[in-house]
């Protein structure tokens, strides 16, 4: 008897390929088994996603190919991770396959049956989480309330509003040691929005509950040890996964509970591929799974914060930080009385030599790396622009190069002007490395106090790209090795620095008049979190301070930071945003174009807009023109987009559903000829 199971296979959303495809098989195979099915010329893993009684209409049963192979000694993905993919795949507009393949660990694609049964010979039994009674701190009042609320029978979303210091991480302990206590088989899932965050994590949950029971996920492990990791999370013998965006859709049977650490942070939403938001979907997760789901942040979204307000997320606030220490104070300097040029302004300078004589350690925040953001030669007025792309290459000192941050074009750095040979060129702009070299100099008379030099250190991705390098530097900064330490907003956000007493914003202007709705929400949150790293340790919590070097000090953002005071920042920000229609008062949906031609791309989407006349709710949504994105071109290709609004949510979703089908057709007119993909961007965090 002939089976006909319904695979699915990584295929793209733009290829036009079918949801799933059909195959025949001997034998029944239950939906989640993998499988080894032909493609083409090729054999690609596959995911059964269900079982038809017959083959599809038009396909003879001598046409249909088999099924390759079966890898059953994994099993099968369950019903709520095929719901997950599912609901991920329909809402962002991506094809099933290419969802659910993307969310396996890669080498899975190239085993065969025997050599996935080797890497399975350990015993799939779930290893033991005993809570080590010495490290569970005892809570504070706050802390307790949390925890009491997080174990309610209300089981709506938590939204963890907690002060930076005040704790957050305990709770996210004492929360799954609860879980995992009340059922042997429950399992905990704790996103992070960045790799640079999760040593610490780790550490302190493997103190807690033992090696053997937490396994990390993100895209810095190597293949094998990302394929041990997830066959630990599906098999059940890791109790605790702990990783990035990607570890949302970890195959967790056990699933009871989900932390959502600082929440707020965009690097949850995915720029590439599928465009998926982590929070969103582990909040969908939990309903699907019947987990708890924690979001825990000192600045939530406004998108969280707007929920909590309507009653959608229970709102738990914890506003002391731990020992009763108290928050950073506000210091703004007018850049306007400052010297001419000054980097760092003299106050700010004196206040950084006194903490490192008294043994205390500073931070320096610079959002960009890199020595200076450009070259110039002011003879002529070239600039380091990139042959590739719109943009400029920055200019990195160490090793005299200039490089693009967008598709990697390097090369040395000219010795003289390329256009007219001036040999006067010089840097426009600073980046980390120019505020280190430069704070070096500045700081060179101030000592130690053991009378030894300042020293200063870097963290920015060009110093943490090798392996184990962020774990160094960390551990250096923590034994008080660094007295200042320049980074960019990898260093704002989530690290227990002990030492640090004074942080120091040293350009964040541009953000204040940026174009993009969310460029105040970002600017307030990083200089909250930043601050946030000061005064952590009690005993020096009342010299903490955040210095913010400004042009603009009468920036209404300015007062409510000083007061740091989130909910009144919130509160004129989401009323803007309902005066402006803007989410989540909205629904936005971007189509990105990216072709050989910018006027390839516009054409595709000018096009695409012009054939939804006859759509479904077409009525219920607004198209504005095609326009090119503000880095229009990168590595060679011209990219464009068009943005879809609309007040209801449900009305965009099935526009957009509608309009995938419309969107293939138009590719293939002749005016779109050069076209090289398009995709959907759904909950877009930049316009």
């Amino acid at each position: 008897m002939c089976h006909w199971p319904a695979v699915v296979v990584a295929t793209p959303a733009h290829s036009g390929v079918g949801d799933a495809l059909s195959y025949r098989s001997e034998r029944a195979l239950a939906p989640g088994t993998l499988v080894r099915v032909p493609l083409g010329a090729r054999e690609v893993l596959g995911i059964v996603w269900r079982n038809d009684d017959a083959p599809p209409e038009g396909l003879a049963e001598g046409q249909a190919r088999d099924v390759a192979q079966v890898l059953d000694a994994l099993p099968p993905l369950d019903a709520a991770w095929r719901d997950l993919v599912g609901f991920a795949a329909r809402y962002y507009q991506r094809a099933l396959g290419e969802v659910a393949l993307a969310a396996l660990p890669p080498p899975l694609r190239e085993l065969d049956p025997s050599q996935l049964a080797r890497r399975l010979k350990r015993p799939a039994r779930a290893a033991p989480a005993a809570v080590d009674p010495d490290s569970a701190r005892a809570l504070t009042p706050e802390q307790a309330a949390a925890l009491e609320a997080l174990s309610a029978a209300d089981t709506a979303p938590a939204l963890l509003f907690g002060a930076t210091g005040s704790g957050k991480t305990e709770v996210y302990l004492q929360g799954t040691a609860r879980t995992l206590a009340a059922d042997p088989s429950a399992q905990a899932l704790i996103l992070v929005p960045e790799i640079n965050l999760t040593p610490q994590l780790e550490a302190r949950f493997r103190a807690r509950f033992g090696d053997e029971a937490v396994v990390c996920l993100h895209s810095g492990m190597t293949p094998a040890q990302r394929l041990a990791a997830w066959i630990a999370a599906h098999t059940g013998r890791a109790r605790i996964v702990l990783g990035t965006r990607l570890a949302v859709f970890a195959s967790l049977p056990g699933l009871r509970l989900v932390v959502v650490d600082e929440e707020h942070d965009p690097s949850y939403k995915s720029q590439d591929g599928a465009r998926y938001s982590a929070r969103d979907l582990a909040i969908y997760r939990g309903k699907l799974q019947n987990a708890r789901v924690l979001l825990g942040s000192a600045t939530p979204s406004l998108e969280s914060w707007h929920a909590s307000e309507q009653g959608r997320y229970r709102r738990l606030a914890m506003a002391a930080r731990i020992g009763g220490g108290s928050l950073p104070r506000l210091r703004l300097v007018d850049m306007n009385h400052q010297p001419k040029g000054a980097l760092i302004a003299p106050p700010l300078l004196a206040a950084m030599g006194e903490r490192i004589a008294r043994g205390e350690q500073c931070l320096v925040l610079i959002n960009r790396r890199g020595y200076a953001p450009v070259l110039a030669c002011h003879a002529c007025g070239w600039k380091s622009g990139c042959p590739h792309c719109s943009a400029y290459r920055v200019f990195h000192k160490l090793d005299r190069t200039l490089r693009c941050h967008h598709c990697g074009f390097t090369q040395r750095v000219p010795r003289a002007c390329p256009d007219c040979g001036n040999l006067d060129i010089e840097p426009v702009g600073r980046g980390t490395e120019q505020v280190e070299e430069q704070l070096a100099g500045l700081l060179a008379d101030v000592k130690r106090p053991d009378g030894g030099p300042v020293r200063v250190a870097r963290m920015d991705a060009d110093t943490t790209k090798a392996k184990g390098s962020l774990e160094a530097q960390l551990a250096a900064l923590h034994a008080g090795e660094v007295d200042v330490l320049v980074g960019t907003q990898m260093i704002a956000k989530g690290h227990d620095f002990r030492r640090i007493t004074l942080v120091a914003a040293v350009q964040p202007d541009a953000a204040l008049f940026a174009a993009d709705h969310r460029a105040p929400e970002r600017l307030f949150a990083l200089l909250m979190q930043a601050g946030g790293r000061a005064g952590r340790d009690a005993a020096h919590s009342g010299a903490a301070e955040l210095w913010v070097q400004t042009w603009n000090p009468e920036h209404p953002l300015f007062a409510h930071l000083r007061t740091h005071d989130f909910a009144a920042f919130a509160s004129g920000e989401l009323a803007e945003r309902e005066a402006a229609g803007m989410p989540p008062f909205a629904h936005q949906a971007l189509l990105r174009a990216d072709a050989r031609t910018q006027e390839a791309a516009q054409a595709f989407l000018n096009a695409a807009a012009a054939a939804t006349q006859d759509l479904p709710h077409r009525e219920a949504v607004t198209l504005f023109p095609a326009v090119p994105l503000t880095i229009q071109r990168v590595a060679n290709v011209e990219r464009a987009q068009l943005l879809v609004e609309s007040p209801s949510r449900a009305a965009l979703q099935r526009f957009l559903a509608a309009w995938q089908p419309v969107l293939l057709q138009c590719r293939g007119l002749p005016e779109a000829r050069g076209l090289i993909r398009f995709a959907v961007d759904v909950d877009p965090l930049s316009l």
